[in-house]
Formats: structure tokens, C-alpha cells, sequence
């Protein structure tokens, strides 16, 4: 199929190279150009200019951008994909977003007779680097089927939630679980380091019961050592964090401790944490006594 990518940051990138990988005929735009030209070094395809010109003629229009704005400017804005996209194509929104943008965007595109898919991510950098993200996606089921196999191109799982906003809804779902969890194992490694025990050890024991996670198995090393500079900003799930706070304002949600954490968050900020991993809240326990508020 043809296929146009817009927008090549740590997960597009990756994401944009396994469809070419997987015999797509793939146009890039990023507003780097000089990432795109990149992108053309290491994979076959073509770079645009615009993001009307490289969804032009397409079949599927992946974009995985910054935020809502972000998204309105290359989809909806003057040389944005939709005023190129032929009738009967496909745009899939990655990018992680409001439920009410992306409900925007499917009537938007349902006007041009484009199919639309909202369908954020979870796996980080290193799933879109593996092929192995999971895909939570919004919209009509006819759509969601014809785009499905591109996206496995890069996914391990793919599945439709709902109509339009059902994929950032989850999305949110996705975030709050993390969040909440992070805290506790972080929580939970200060408490062993301040009793002297062996981390080793009580993670070999408790990674084997009810406490056990991925961010355990994956990150309790790191955590324990102040390692984060890599993997899932700080910034970006602030972000994200933001977007699921604001939307349980109008379902009313309760998310107590969703907003005690982003409060957390905000103090890793503070420590100059801006883009390091999501694992970094242990850093504000660590910090001496009297040096972080709370």
C-alpha cells in the first residue's frame, strides 16, 4: 500500500522504517527535514515537503506527532494531510492525544469521505524500535480492518476499543495504571534500601507473587541505582497525566492519587528530570530529608 508517516520522533521514526521493512511504498515528512533525511539514509522511500504533499494519493496517513496542536497543524492546517487525502484513505492518528480531538478529526475526516482511526501507543521507544507496541485505537470497525495489517507492521497488539476517542480514552487508562504503579514500587525500593536489605533479593522473592509488574522486572535496577536517562520522559507523561485529569473533569472521575503523582512528577521536574525515565519518581524519596516539599 501506499502509505505517508508524518512525524519521526523517537517512535515514528522506527515505526516508519518497519513499513518500508514490510514492502510499503512509505512518504516521510517531519518538520526537521534533516531527521527525515536521515530516515531516507537508513530506509527506501521519499520524503515531502508538507504534510499535504506526502499524504498525497496515499491509501494510510500514520501521524505521530507532540499534542493536540501538533496534530491539528498537520492534519488540519493549510498544508495539512487531510486537504490532499483522497477519498476512501485512511488517517491514524499515534500520537497521544484528547479524546475530543480525536472525535474532531473523525468528523472532520468523514466530511472528505477519509476513514479515521485514533490509536495511541504503549511500548516506548523500545517496543517501536522492536515491533512489538501495543496499539489501542477509536473509530469504525470497516477502517480499523483495512488499516489493521499495516499497523502490525510494527505491533504486537492491535485492538479496537470503541468509536472515535475509544483509543485515547484507554490511552488515559493506560497512563493511570502506570503512574500509580510506579509510585508504589518506588516507594516500595526506598522502604528496602532505608531497612538495609538486600534488593536482590526481595525483588527475586516478590517479583515471583502478586507485586510482580513489567516496571519491576525492568526497571527495579536502575530505579535503585539513579539511573534514568533514557526510556519515557518525565515530560511526556506529565503530559499525558494532564490530558486523563482534564478529561476526568467532565465524566467525573475521581483520580486522587492520579493528581497526587503528577504532583510528584512536577518535583523530578524540579530536580532537572524533565526527560528522564517515568521510573524517576524513587529520585524525590532519595533526595535528604528537607529538600523536596510534602
Amino acid at each position: 500500500m501506499k502509505t505517508a508517516f508524518i512525524g519521526l520522533g523517537v517512535m515514528g521514526f522506527p515505526m516508519a522504517g518497519y513499513l518500508a521493512v514490510r514492502g510499503h511504498d512509505v512518504v516521510v515528512f517531519n518538520r526537521s527535514p534533516d531527521k527525515a533525511q536521515r530516515w531516507l539514509e537508513q530506509n527506501d522511500g521519499a520524503r515531502a515537503d508538507t504534510p499535504a504533499d506526502a499524504a498525497r494519493g496515499a491509501d494510510l496517513v500514520f501521524c505521530c506527532v507532540g499534542n493536540d496542536d501538533d496534530v491539528r497543524d498537520v492534519t488540519l492546517g493549510e498544508a495539512g494531510a487531510l486537504q490532499s487525502m483522497s477519498p476512501g484513505s485512511i488517517l491514524v492518528d499515534h500520537t497521544t492525544a484528547s479524546a475530543t480531538l480525536a472525535r474532531e478529526l473523525h468528523t472532520a475526516a468523514g466530511e472528505r469521505q477519509v476513514g479515521f482511526l485514533d490509536a495511541p501507543l504503549s511500548g516506548g521507544q523500545a517496543g517501536a524500535e522492536n515491533g512489538q507496541l501495543t496499539i489501542m485505537a477509536g473509530g469504525d470497525d470497516d477502517v480499523f480492518d483495512r488499516a489493521r495489517p499495516a499497523m502490525e507492521s510494527y505491533a504486537k497488539a492491535v485492538t479496537l476499543i470503541g468509536p472515535a476517542g475509544s483509543g485515547q480514552l484507554a490511552k488515559m487508562v493506560n497512563q493511570i495504571c502506570i503512574a500509580g504503579l510506579l509510585q508504589g514500587l518506588s516507594e516500595g525500593l526506598h522502604f528496602a534500601l532505608r531497612a538495609d536489605l538486600d534488593i536482590e533479593k526481595v525483588i527475586s522473592a516478590i517479583s515471583k507473587g502478586a507485586a510482580q509488574s513489567w516496571q519491576m522486572d525492568h526497571r527495579w535496577q536502575t530505579m535503585v541505582n539513579g539511573q534514568f536517562d533514557f526510556g519515557f520522559a518525565v515530560d511526556w507523561m506529565r503530559k499525558d497525566l494532564g490530558i486523563a485529569l482534564d478529561e476526568a473533569q467532565s465524566n467525573g472521575a475521581r483520580l486522587e492519587l492520579t493528581e497526587l503523582v503528577d504532583r510528584y512528577y512536577a518535583e523530578v521536574q524540579a530536580l532537572g528530570g524533565k526527560r528522564w525515565d517515568t521510573s524517576s519518581l524513587i529520585a524525590r524519596l532519595e533526595q535528604p530529608s528537607g529538600s523536596r516539599d510534602g
